[in-house]
This record gives structure tokens, sequence and C-alpha cells, in this order.
């Protein structure tokens, strides 16, 4: 059961991180986007470069429950014996950065 708490604690950091870092994200974008709106009305001779192509949308992030039940699964695989430490804490990284 500690098992479990901690993964859970583990996962609500690296939820909240992500969340904190989107939002960071956004304000610099907005920050940025209206220091070239006031650099493009100071010179009229900037010339703003023509829009990129969209990028492709990318896969929704998995819920913080989806991220517990398989951190839930992968600590039973380990507890099982059928994952050794290594592979247990690959796992749960690529399930965390994901």
């Amino acid at each position: 059961m500690p098992l479990l708490r901690g993964l859970a604690r583990t996962a609500a950091v690296a939820g909240t991180a992500s969340v904190v870092a989107g939002r960071v994200r956004h304000h610099q974008d907005q920050k940025f986007a209206q220091q070239d709106a006031e650099a493009a009305q100071a010179d009229p001779a900037y010339a703003e470069p023509a829009p990129a192509a969209p990028a492709p949308a990318a896969p929704a992030p998995d819920s913080t429950a989806d991220r517990l039940d398989q951190l839930k699964t992968l600590g039973e695989l380990k507890q099982s014996g059928v994952l050794t430490e290594a592979e247990f804490e690959a796992q749960k990284a690529k399930i965390l950065a994901g």
C-alpha cells in the first residue's frame, strides 16, 4: 500500500508540473506575441513572416487515472517478480513522461 501511495504522489506531482509548465509556456507565448506586435507597429518596414503550416495535432495526454492504473499494474508486476528493478524504473519513467 505504501508503494501505491508513493506512486499516486509521484503522479500528482508530475501532473501538477505539467500544468504549471503549460501555463508558463502560454504566458510566454502571449508576451512574445505582444512584443512582436509592438515591433511591427514601431517599424513599418517590419514584415510578418508567412504563417507556417499548422503542426499536426498531438495525441491527447493520458489522464491521471489512466497513469495511476498503469503504475499500479506495473507495481504489481514488479512485486510478483515478473519485472526487475531496472525494468520497473524504465517503464515507470515512460509512464510518467508520457
